[in-house]
């Protein structure tokens, strides 16, 4: 590989997380927030490791002597492409002789997320699990995936435009999956306000029109939820042969135009549900 390709930092650690491979564990919390690092971090014991370089913070610890690292990803799909493939590189390149390892090593992402429901059935304050994502923007067409095929990959046709759609990871769906979680197809978009339809002083060139999520279906699933990373978390995982999951805390509803009064506690609450499922 080129030096550009996969850089790294005087210390050897990977670019932008600024982590060595020993220190990050294969069970992984991804969460937005660098603050919400530190309130997964208070339920973890041994911490052995923590870093933090720009939205990106990792800490290493132990949940009921399970090793885990929780790491920000700061927001939105365009870090989601830095986190997972310098992640990738962290497992499966060897830095030494500068090319990817022949023997792979899989990696288990699980997103605890924030979401907004476009569905009157999924109400504020609940929890959301994401079987399937939608790529509604397109992000992961800079990839070139003419001849990649798979079961959990499928284009449909929205608007004259092909969007990807993923499934989460079989595996992590039957673990994290309960009656205490709503299940949806969820829609990822590049940015929370023009991207998701959301009116401020600048006019927009066209908004997004949640009738026109009715007529999006994949595997029998009508789009559930807006937010900004879940598809290409699980479109990258899928195509480095990682397993991925997301849950997200339902905090608004853009169908009856409300928001939780209490975000904290509901995501708090979400945060200690997975940790327990780990």
């Amino acid at each position: 590989m080129k030096s550009s390709e996969i850089i790294t930092n005087d210390d050897g650690s990977i670019y932008h997380l600024c982590i060595k491979p020993s220190q990050v564990s294969r069970d992984i919390i991804l969460v937005g927030d660098p603050f919400r690092v530190d309130v997964i971090s208070k339920y973890l014991d041994d911490i052995e490791f923590s870093i933090q370089n720009r939205e990106f913070k990792c800490v290493t610890g132990y949940f009921n002597k399970k090793r885990v690292s929780v790491i920000s990803t700061g927001i939105g799909g365009s870090n989601i492409d830095i986190v997972i493939n310098e992640l990738d590189a962290l497992f499966n390149y060897d830095f030494k002789n500068k090319c990817f390892k022949n023997n792979h090593e899989s990696i288990n992402f699980i997103r605890i997320g924030t979401s907004g429901s476009v569905s009157i059935d999924i109400p504020v304050d609940s929890w959301l699990i994401s079987e399937y994502a939608i790529d509604i923007n397109s992000q992961l067409s800079f990839y070139d995936l003419k001849n990649y095929t798979s079961e959990n990959i499928e284009a449909i046709s929205f608007n004259n435009k092909s969007l990807y759609c993923f499934r989460s990871s079989n595996i992590l769906f039957e673990k994290f999956n309960s009656v205490e979680l709503s299940k949806g197809l969820t829609a990822t978009c590049n940015g929370f306000y023009a991207f998701q339809g959301r009116e401020t002083r600048i006019p927009l060139e066209s908004t997004i029109d949640f009738n026109d999520f009715k007529s999006i279906k994949f595997k029998g699933h009508n789009i559930t939820n807006l937010e900004m990373e879940t598809a290409i978390i699980y479109g990258l995982s899928e195509f480095l042969g990682h397993n991925a999951i997301s849950l997200n805390a339902i905090l608004a509803n853009r169908t009856n135009n409300v928001y939780s009064e209490n975000p904290s506690q509901v995501i708090e609450s979400l945060i200690l549900f997975v940790l327990n499922k780990m």
